[in-house]
Protein backbone atom coordinates (compact mmCIF):
# COMPACT_ATOMS: atom_id res chain seq x y z
CA UNK A 1 0.00 0.00 0.00
CA UNK A 2 1.34 3.29 -1.21
CA UNK A 3 -1.30 5.39 1.55
CA UNK A 4 -1.77 2.49 3.88
CA UNK A 5 -5.53 2.97 2.99
CA UNK A 6 -6.45 3.07 -0.29
CA UNK A 7 -3.38 2.84 -2.69
CA UNK A 8 -2.19 -0.53 -4.10
CA UNK A 9 1.28 -0.93 -5.09
CA UNK A 10 2.70 -4.38 -6.33
CA UNK A 11 5.89 -4.51 -8.40
CA UNK A 12 6.69 -7.70 -9.62
CA UNK A 13 10.07 -6.21 -11.83
CA UNK A 14 13.08 -3.34 -10.16
CA UNK A 15 14.22 -2.93 -13.67
CA UNK A 16 13.26 0.23 -15.11
CA UNK A 17 11.80 0.84 -18.95
CA UNK A 18 15.15 3.54 -19.51
CA UNK A 19 12.44 5.66 -21.56
CA UNK A 20 10.81 3.03 -23.62
CA UNK A 21 6.79 2.66 -23.86
CA UNK A 22 4.97 0.42 -21.53
CA UNK A 23 1.53 -1.08 -22.01
CA UNK A 24 -1.13 -0.27 -19.69
CA UNK A 25 -4.35 -2.11 -18.82
CA UNK A 26 -6.89 -1.90 -17.20
CA UNK A 27 -8.04 -5.67 -15.13
CA UNK A 28 -11.74 -6.35 -15.22
CA UNK A 29 -13.19 -6.95 -18.69
CA UNK A 30 -9.74 -6.48 -20.07
CA UNK A 31 -7.66 -8.95 -18.48
CA UNK A 32 -10.20 -11.34 -16.90
CA UNK A 33 -13.24 -11.32 -17.72
CA UNK A 34 -16.05 -9.39 -15.78
CA UNK A 35 -18.29 -10.62 -13.08
CA UNK A 36 -18.94 -7.82 -10.97
CA UNK A 37 -16.30 -6.41 -8.27
CA UNK A 38 -14.23 -9.88 -8.03
CA UNK A 39 -13.52 -10.94 -4.53
CA UNK A 40 -13.11 -14.56 -5.09
CA UNK A 41 -9.71 -16.13 -6.72
CA UNK A 42 -12.01 -18.99 -8.08
CA UNK A 43 -13.88 -16.45 -10.36
CA UNK A 44 -10.87 -15.37 -12.22
CA UNK A 45 -11.09 -16.29 -15.90
CA UNK A 46 -8.73 -14.83 -18.16
CA UNK A 47 -9.36 -13.48 -21.37
CA UNK A 48 -6.90 -15.12 -23.24
CA UNK A 49 -6.25 -12.50 -25.94
CA UNK A 50 -5.05 -10.40 -23.32
CA UNK A 51 -2.39 -12.86 -22.21
CA UNK A 52 -1.13 -12.99 -25.56
CA UNK A 53 -0.73 -9.51 -25.78
CA UNK A 54 1.41 -9.52 -22.51
CA UNK A 55 3.25 -12.58 -23.36
CA UNK A 56 4.32 -10.44 -26.66
CA UNK A 57 5.29 -7.20 -24.58
CA UNK A 58 7.43 -9.69 -22.39
CA UNK A 59 9.50 -11.18 -25.39
CA UNK A 60 9.95 -7.65 -26.13
CA UNK A 61 11.28 -6.31 -22.95
CA UNK A 62 8.10 -3.76 -22.81
CA UNK A 63 6.99 -3.19 -19.62
CA UNK A 64 3.08 -4.28 -18.61
CA UNK A 65 1.51 -2.06 -16.23
CA UNK A 66 -1.98 -2.77 -14.32
CA UNK A 67 -4.42 0.06 -13.46
CA UNK A 68 -7.34 -0.72 -11.76
CA UNK A 69 -10.81 1.29 -9.98
CA UNK A 70 -11.36 -1.22 -7.01
CA UNK A 71 -14.70 0.49 -6.41
CA UNK A 72 -15.93 -3.08 -4.44
CA UNK A 73 -13.21 -1.78 -1.50
CA UNK A 74 -14.54 2.14 -1.01
CA UNK A 75 -17.78 0.64 -1.10
CA UNK A 76 -16.84 -2.14 1.21
CA UNK A 77 -18.10 -5.33 -0.86
CA UNK A 78 -14.26 -7.03 -0.04
CA UNK A 79 -11.41 -5.81 1.39
CA UNK A 80 -7.73 -5.65 0.42
CA UNK A 81 -6.85 -9.35 1.45
CA UNK A 82 -9.36 -10.74 -0.70
CA UNK A 83 -8.76 -8.07 -3.85
CA UNK A 84 -4.36 -10.02 -2.84
CA UNK A 85 -6.07 -13.42 -3.18
CA UNK A 86 -7.18 -12.70 -6.69
CA UNK A 87 -4.15 -10.88 -7.67
CA UNK A 88 -2.49 -13.94 -6.80
CA UNK A 89 -4.43 -16.11 -8.70
CA UNK A 90 -4.00 -13.80 -11.72
CA UNK A 91 -0.23 -13.67 -11.52
CA UNK A 92 -0.31 -17.21 -11.24
CA UNK A 93 -2.47 -18.13 -14.05
CA UNK A 94 -0.71 -15.65 -16.50
CA UNK A 95 2.86 -17.52 -15.28
CA UNK A 96 1.63 -20.74 -16.37
CA UNK A 97 0.71 -19.06 -19.88
CA UNK A 98 4.27 -17.42 -19.90
CA UNK A 99 3.53 -14.02 -18.94
CA UNK A 100 4.01 -11.37 -16.51
CA UNK A 101 2.57 -8.18 -15.49
CA UNK A 102 5.55 -5.54 -14.35
CA UNK A 103 3.44 -3.42 -11.76
CA UNK A 104 0.06 -3.36 -10.31
CA UNK A 105 -1.90 -0.16 -8.93
CA UNK A 106 -4.76 -0.65 -7.73
CA UNK A 107 -7.37 2.85 -6.36
CA UNK A 108 -9.94 2.08 -3.77
CA UNK A 109 -11.69 4.84 -3.73
CA UNK A 110 -15.37 5.75 -4.33
CA UNK A 111 -17.79 8.27 -3.21
CA UNK A 112 -19.63 5.69 -1.15
CA UNK A 113 -16.41 5.30 1.03
CA UNK A 114 -15.76 5.84 4.01
CA UNK A 115 -12.92 8.25 5.67
CA UNK A 116 -9.68 8.39 3.41
CA UNK A 117 -11.95 5.62 1.00
CA UNK A 118 -14.73 8.15 0.11
CA UNK A 119 -13.83 10.16 -2.99
CA UNK A 120 -15.10 9.61 -6.54
CA UNK A 121 -12.79 12.52 -8.40
CA UNK A 122 -9.90 11.58 -6.31
CA UNK A 123 -6.56 11.70 -8.38
CA UNK A 124 -5.60 8.24 -7.99
CA UNK A 125 -9.15 7.16 -9.46
CA UNK A 126 -9.65 7.03 -13.16
CA UNK A 127 -10.75 9.32 -15.29
CA UNK A 128 -7.67 10.89 -13.16
CA UNK A 129 -4.38 10.21 -13.98
CA UNK A 130 -2.75 9.34 -10.62
CA UNK A 131 -1.86 5.89 -11.30
CA UNK A 132 -0.27 6.12 -14.68
CA UNK A 133 1.48 9.08 -13.18
CA UNK A 134 2.97 7.02 -10.63
CA UNK A 135 4.17 4.41 -12.63
CA UNK A 136 5.90 6.89 -14.79
CA UNK A 137 7.59 7.61 -12.04
CA UNK A 138 8.71 4.46 -10.47
CA UNK A 139 9.60 2.82 -13.81
CA UNK A 140 10.61 5.94 -16.31
CA UNK A 141 8.51 5.01 -19.08
CA UNK A 142 7.55 7.44 -22.24
CA UNK A 143 4.02 8.07 -22.12
CA UNK A 144 3.91 9.70 -25.15
CA UNK A 145 4.54 6.36 -26.86
CA UNK A 146 2.78 3.87 -24.45
CA UNK A 147 -0.21 2.48 -24.96
CA UNK A 148 -3.32 1.81 -22.83
CA UNK A 149 -5.89 -1.06 -23.11
CA UNK A 150 -9.85 -0.12 -21.83
CA UNK A 151 -12.98 -1.27 -21.98
CA UNK A 152 -14.42 2.14 -20.05
CA UNK A 153 -14.48 5.34 -21.18
CA UNK A 154 -12.48 6.20 -17.93
CA UNK A 155 -9.71 4.04 -18.31
CA UNK A 156 -9.06 6.25 -21.77
CA UNK A 157 -9.24 9.26 -20.05
CA UNK A 158 -7.32 8.81 -17.64
CA UNK A 159 -4.35 7.77 -20.26
CA UNK A 160 -5.04 10.89 -21.81
CA UNK A 161 -4.96 13.24 -19.01
CA UNK A 162 -1.32 11.36 -18.16
CA UNK A 163 -0.30 11.93 -21.89
CA UNK A 164 -0.35 8.17 -23.14
CA UNK A 165 -0.22 8.46 -26.56
CA UNK A 166 -2.12 5.68 -27.75
CA UNK A 167 -5.07 3.96 -26.98
CA UNK A 168 -7.53 0.83 -27.47
CA UNK A 169 -11.01 0.60 -26.77
CA UNK A 170 -11.62 -2.98 -26.33
CA UNK A 171 -15.71 -3.95 -26.60
CA UNK A 172 -14.98 -7.07 -23.93
CA UNK A 173 -15.97 -6.21 -20.63
CA UNK A 174 -18.27 -3.05 -20.55
CA UNK A 175 -16.57 -1.99 -24.06
CA UNK A 176 -20.19 -2.27 -25.99
CA UNK A 177 -21.41 0.28 -23.64
CA UNK A 178 -17.96 2.22 -23.90
CA UNK A 179 -18.20 2.25 -28.19
CA UNK A 180 -21.69 3.90 -27.42
CA UNK A 181 -20.37 6.09 -25.47
CA UNK A 182 -17.46 7.84 -27.50
CA UNK A 183 -18.65 9.46 -30.22
CA UNK A 184 -19.39 12.43 -27.30
CA UNK A 185 -15.76 12.17 -26.02
CA UNK A 186 -12.51 14.13 -27.28
CA UNK A 187 -9.07 12.28 -27.34
CA UNK A 188 -7.49 15.26 -29.54
CA UNK A 189 -4.11 13.89 -27.87
CA UNK A 190 -4.67 10.27 -27.86
CA UNK A 191 -4.44 8.26 -31.32
CA UNK A 192 -7.13 5.89 -30.56
CA UNK A 193 -8.40 2.06 -31.94
CA UNK A 194 -11.28 0.10 -31.43
CA UNK A 195 -10.94 -3.65 -31.30
CA UNK A 196 -13.11 -6.93 -30.21
CA UNK A 197 -10.52 -7.89 -27.90
CA UNK A 198 -6.47 -6.57 -26.71
CA UNK A 199 -4.97 -8.73 -29.69
CA UNK A 200 -5.90 -5.24 -31.31
CA UNK A 201 -2.92 -3.48 -29.89
CA UNK A 202 -0.32 -6.31 -30.99
CA UNK A 203 0.19 -3.71 -34.10
CA UNK A 204 1.25 -0.99 -31.49
CA UNK A 205 3.31 -3.56 -30.33
CA UNK A 206 5.33 -4.70 -33.27
CA UNK A 207 6.18 -0.92 -33.85
CA UNK A 208 7.96 -0.68 -31.21
CA UNK A 209 11.64 -0.82 -31.69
Amino acid sequence: MIDGVALWYEAHTSRVSNGRPALFCDRDGVIVEEVGYLAKPEDVRLIPATVSLIRAANERGVRVVVVTNQSGIGRGYFGWADFSAVQDRIITELARLNARIDLVIASGHHEDGGGPLASEAHKWRKPGPGMILLARERLNMNLGGSLIVGDKLSDLEAGHAAGIGNGLLVRTGHGEEAVRKLAGASFDRMKLGVAADASGALAWLESIP
